[in-house]
């Protein structure tokens, strides 16, 4: 391990830090999928977080931010770069009159259902979507119509240097699938405000959603998700696949889903060159017949 490396694990062992070295990331991804990474962090609390940024971007090592690696597509090769996720830690969730203030760590599953016990309204057709709320965020994720950013107040996030800044709704620009949150800054937590609702009605949207998630998406397997954006709110990347008959092709262990053609899934043993592979076939095709490029929904990492 070069020196650069050493001066973060000899930081990580004074402070005790929860960290990995040489970890595959196929056991930290939903796909299943990615070779081994230098060093894969969870930071316990703030002050450590701020440490861990300065001496990275002091010792300009590359390194990456994940949520719970859900939206994800990581190189089998083994990786030069420092990983850092807060899903284990940055976990606290804190109710105060009509809002909540959300540690970027916390699954967005556990927030919904906590909302849900409330009779929060405004989160139901989120209930299934996968991944941390700070990575929910930053996507501007969104399920049947409701998106996150809907309900969206304030978030901080820390810079390069260790400093924190703060930035409401009027600062952040939010679009499909895609935010204004500065790409080289942290998301730590996020303030939403809370609506009162009908506890029936709540159940029944909640129902729904679930029902619907689980006819029409390939839950049995693992994926990232959707693989591509929607070119437009008329147009589902999904159907164009379907209409260019790729739904059932495989290459190694990855495969376009025969249940939801937006979806590629790892039927064991998928390498990221298999899915790679297939990402470009579809986009080939699709513009091809449609004259569509089509846009990754998923984030890579590895992998030019």
């Amino acid at each position: 391990m070069n020196n650069n490396y050493r001066h973060i694990t000899n930081l990580l062992n004074q402070n005790k830090s929860i960290y990995f070295e040489n970890e595959s990331m196929e056991k930290h991804t939903t796909f299943g999928i990615g070779g081994k990474v230098r060093i894969l962090i969870y930071p316990q609390d703030l002050n450590e977080l701020i440490q861990i940024i300065k001496i990275i971007n002091k010792n300009k090592i590359e390194f990456y931010f994940i949520g719970s690696g859900s939206n994800l597509l990581v190189s089998d090769e083994n990786l030069r770069c420092i990983i850092v996720s807060l899903k284990k830690t940055f976990k606290k969730i804190l109710f105060n009159n009509n809002t909540v203030n959300v540690e970027a760590g916390v699954m967005l599953g556990t927030l919904v259902k906590k909302l849900n016990k409330r009779d929060i309204t405004g989160y139901e057709s989120l209930i299934g979507v996968p991944g941390t709320v700070g990575g929910a965020l930053i996507m501007n994720a969104g399920a049947f119509g409701s998106e996150i950013s809907n309900n969206f107040i304030s978030g901080r996030t820390i810079t390069n240097n260790g400093t924190i800044k703060k930035y409401d709704n009027k600062k952040i620009v939010f679009s499909y699938r895609e935010s204004s949150f500065p790409k080289n800054e942290i998301l730590i937590d996020a303030l939403f405000k809370c609506k009162k609702g009908n506890n029936e009605k709540i159940k029944i949207k909640k129902m729904a959603s679930s029902k619907e998630r689980k006819e029409k998406q390939p839950l049995k397997y693992r994926s990232a998700g959707s693989i591509f954006k929607n070119p437009s709110p008329k147009i589902a990347a999904g159907y164009l696949i379907d209409k260019a008959n790729l739904k059932g092709v495989q290459i190694g262990g990855a495969q376009i889903s025969e249940k939801h053609a937006n979806f590629i899934i790892n039927k064991g043993n998928a390498s990221s060159n298999d899915v790679i592979k297939l990402i470009n076939i579809i986009k080939k095709k699709v513009y091809m017949l449609f004259k569509i490029k089509l846009e990754l929904e998923i984030k890579l990492i590895g992998i030019k």
